[in-house]
């Protein structure tokens, strides 16, 4: 087993993600720990960097610009649907998140930006974009495969924004 992070080990962390409010926007805590494999592109870039070199039970704490995590806003990224085309039971809400189907049948996360007298208002960007992201973590594993645990497993700040199964 090796003493650092580095390219190819999976590395279990325990990670606290704020934003400069200090608000949590997402947490290890009462969890799995989160496992990475370095270098397979599962977390936001900024991420898996920060932790290359760290020791097993080190402990850091660092920001993220936008660039570095979820890209600033694109306000191209915003999509007018027709209300007439949403389903009956559908009853959006500002600020709701919904899982929107493409043409290719690719799912995207959209947030309901607006609701206007025929249409609602999707904002396709990620829900972190433009913001900078403080994390605290701490090395809790390194190892050259997989945890039982969670064996193939993406987990928390997924590059996709997804949550795995950690």
């Amino acid at each position: 087993m090796s003493e650092k992070v580095e390219k190819g080990l999976f590395v279990n962390v325990d990670y606290t993600g704020t934003l400069s409010s200090g608000e949590v926007f997402d947490s290890s805590k009462d969890r799995q720990p989160l496992e990475v494999q370095i270098g397979s592109g599962g977390v936001i870039p900024g991420f898996e960097a920060a932790l290359m070199g760290m020791s097993l039970n080190e402990s850091k704490t660092f920001t993220l610009q936008p660039e570095e995590a979820y890209g600033q806003r694109d306000e191209s990224r915003t999509y007018d649907f027709p209300k007439s085309q949403l389903p009956d039971e559908l009853n959006p809400e500002v600020g709701q998140m919904l899982m929107l189907t493409n043409q290719d049948g690719q799912q995207m996360p959209a947030t309901v930006d607006r609701i206007e007298a025929e249409s609602v208002v999707f904002d396709l960007n990620h829900p972190l974009a433009g913001k900078a992201l403080t994390f605290t973590v701490e090395v809790v594993g390194i190892s050259n495969s997989p945890s039982q645990a969670c064996a193939g497993c993406g987990g928390g700040c997924a590059a996709d924004g997804t949550e795995g199964c950690c």
